[in-house]
Parts: structure tokens; C-alpha cells; sequence
């Protein structure tokens, strides 16, 4: 805790989650934890402006970041890479913040040319609680909460940077703020390379912000649900 004139001052600890960029997928297959699906161009663009913003580079405060971590899935070791370099940090590597496992990867998801058009896909969709097509909401949120855990004592009386991906990411964000885990996939708040930061004042959680440094190039971005 640092100390001033007026006696002790807070200590606060941030840990920003940090969704991967854009990723090359013109196939729109749901990838999930497959290897090789790489950012796209603008991927790394918005990888590069993320760097920028948090840096300081962009003109504005440069945040105090000591650590940086990502899931070992390439396109989010690919984001995480320039925010590394933009701090001299390495990056670290934590299963912990991997994408959700989910039935359907490597599939497309649709009714029309996509994998629901085929009957035995059918009973993985009964639950949508659960969910019954994937990793359950409460062991994604178990696995993220453990290694935020790490991170911000990592960063105690910093700040640090855990890339991840959607889901992962917006269920511990529910959780965290005492929402329910299951929800319409169409209103996440969680686009592509955003920034959804959980704030700790003196050890105690105070709550949850959330930007989007690079929200001018997200206009015509890929969406694809779970990525």
C-alpha cells in the first residue's frame, strides 16, 4: 500500500480482459479450439491499436501494464504479441483462458448449408441452460476466475492483460456481476479486440468497465458466434 501525507492510499490492481482480433475465417466455420486460424489483416491491425491505446503511443495515459498473458490458441498469442513488445514484457501462457469446447467446431452453424440441417446434431441443442452443445457456463467461469486469480497477483498494485476469447470472457463478466450465465449470443458485449476490465481496490472487486480502442475498425468485422 502507498503512503502519503494523508496516510495510506488504496492499492488498485486491474486485470483487462482482452478478446482477440479479427480472424481470417472466410470459410465462417466455427473454429472453436482448432490450430491454425491466424488474426486477419485488420486482426492485426486492431491487435496493433489495442497496443497503442494501452501503451500511451496513441497520445493518451500509458496504463501501468507489468503483465501479459493469453491463451495458447494463435490468434490470441497473435494479439497478445504487440501489446508485449509495446510494454517489453514476454508473453505468458495459460490454458485456463482457452475458447469454450463446443460440439460444433470446425463445423459451420446454420439451418440452411450448416450443420443443424442434420437430424443427429439435434439433441446437442435440448439445453440451452447448460449448454448442452459444449463446456458447461460454470466450469468456463471456474477456469477464467482461477487464472484472473493468478494474473492480478501477478500485477498486485498494477495492472495486467489476459487475451481470451467471447464466450469465456462474457460469462465471467455475467458471473462477476451477478447475472445469470445462459443468454442470446446476439447481445454480448464483447467485440473483437475489446477491452471488458475488472477494477480491485485494496483486494476487494469494485466492478467491471468496458472500450473498445479499436471500435473504429470493427464496421464489417466477421462476426462469428463464440469466437
Amino acid at each position: 500500500m502507498r503512503v502519503s501525507d494523508n496516510g495510506p492510499m488504496p492499492t488498485t490492481t486491474t486485470v483487462h480482459l482482452l478478446r482477440h482480433g479479427e480472424v481470417h475465417n472466410p470459410e465462417g466455420i466455427l473454429y472453436g479450439r482448432l490450430e491454425g486460424y491466424r488474426l486477419s489483416e485488420r486482426g492485426l491491425a486492431m491487435a496493433e491499436r489495442v497496443a497503442a491505446h494501452l501503451s500511451g503511443a496513441e497520445g493518451g495515459a500509458r496504463h501501468d501494464v507489468v503483465h501479459v498473458v493469453a491463451s495458447p490458441l494463435q490468434r490470441a498469442q497473435e494479439t497478445a504479441a504487440p501489446l508485449a513488445a509495446a510494454f517489453g514484457l514476454e508473453v505468458a501462457t495459460d490454458e485456463r483462458f482457452l475458447e469454450a469446447e463446443n460440439h460444433f467446431e470446425g463445423m459451420t452453424f446454420g439451418v440452411g448449408d450448416g450443420s443443424l440441417r442434420y437430424p443427429r446434431h439435434w439433441p446437442r441443442l435440448w439445453n440451452p441452460f447448460r449448454p448442452s452443445w459444449g463446456e458447461p457456463y460454470r466450469a468456463q467461469v471456474a477456469r477464467m476466475l482461477a487464472g484472473i486469480a493468478a494474473a492480478r497477483d501477478a500485477a498486485a498494485g498494477h495492472e495486467a492483460v489476459v487475451v481470451s476469447h467471447q464466450l469465456p470472457i462474457w460469462v465471467t463478466r455475467q458471473a462477476l456481476e451477478g447475472r445469470r450465465l445462459w443468454h442470446d449470443p446476439r447481445r454480448r458485449e464483447c467485440s473483437v479486440a475489446s477491452l471488458t476490465s475488472l477494477h480491485w481496490t485494496d483486494g476487494a472487486f469494485t466492478g467491471v468497465t468496458y472500450s473498445e480502442p479499436a471500435g473504429d475498425l470493427l464496421p464489417g468485422a466477421r462476426q462469428v458466434p463464440g469466437a
